[in-house]
Parts: C-alpha cells; sequence; structure tokens
C-alpha cells in the first residue's frame, strides 16, 4: 500500500519529506512484524539483536561496551536487555577478573538454541517481506541508504 493511504497524507512537502516519512514508516512496519515473530519466544527484536552479537563472537565473552557499540538501536538500554537475557539463561554477566568495571557477557547454549529455532523463521520473513523486490534492486537499496547515510 502506497504511503500516503498508510499515513492518510495526500500532498508531502517534498519528495525528500515524503522519503524521510517513507522510511521511518517502513522501519516501524518491518519492527511490528518482527515483534510479532519473536513475541511467542517472549524475546524482543532488540534482545535479539544482542543474541546475534554474542553469537558472532564464536563462544568468546565480549564487553558491554562492544555489544553497545554493534546494535541496530543504538539508543537501546543494552544493560536492561542484557540483565533480560540473562534472567532467561540465554546468556552470562561476569566481571572481568582483571578490570571489575569491565562486564563480560557471552551467550548460553540455551540462547544458541532460541537462534537456531529462530533463524529460519525470521530468513522466511525477510523474503517474505522483500517478494516484490528482485535482488538487483534490493542491492540498490541497500546502496541507496548507505548513500543517505554518508
Amino acid at each position: 500500500m502506497k504511503l500516503e493511504q498508510e499515513i492518510k497524507m495526500e500532498h508531502f512537502r517534498s519528495p525528500y519529506q515524503k522519503a524521510y516519512l517513507n522510511i521511518i514508516f517502513t522501519a516501524n512496519w518491518m519492527e511490528a512484524k518482527t515483534d510479532a515473530l519473536l513475541k511467542p519466544y517472549d524475546i524482543s527484536h532488540q534482545q535479539y539483536n544482542v543474541l546475534r552479537i554474542l553469537r558472532g563472537q564464536q563462544g568468546q565473552a565480549v564487553n558491554l561496551y562492544e555489544v553497545q557499540e554493534r546494535m541496530l538501536h543504538k539508543m537501546s538500554n543494552a544493560t536492561r536487555l542484557v540483565e533480560k537475557l540473562r534472567l532467561k539463561g540465554l546468556l552470562t554477566r561476569e566481571q572481568c577478573a582483571v578490570n571489575r568495571r569491565k562486564v563480560e557477557i557471552a551467550i548460553t547454549p540455551k540462547g544458541m538454541e532460541l537462534l537456531a529455532r529462530l533463524d529460519p523463521l525470521l530468513e522466511e520473513q525477510e523474503r517474505s517481506l522483500f517478494e516484490h523486490l528482485s535482488e538487483s534492486q534490493a542491492e540498490q537499496l541497500n546502496n541507496m541508504l548507505d548513500q543517505l547515510r554518508d
């Protein structure tokens, strides 16, 4: 559906305003779909992102600052997210023996199992969300978004 219909706005000040609103609307739309997919697993998309970051460490612990730097949502409260995941047994959180101010975080086998169940579901959702775009169009979209942030 066109943005105009979704937000009931017929005219935009400029194509730039429409693009701006379209990106925000689409990002929120995609997040809502991801949240709906993850809800039965009692995990948010931000928590899923933390688990994916930790899985990428291949068993090595990482400090909280490194997790925050790699998160998609830079404004997320990573400390709160990590604590919720720890309480669910999906990661460990320990003080560094060398530097007590440093907290080291690692994914648990239970966290890895959850990702193994979620990955196929999210891959299918990605295919579904982008089914109207060809691979070259998706590449073009990626290039334009990268260019926008430059």
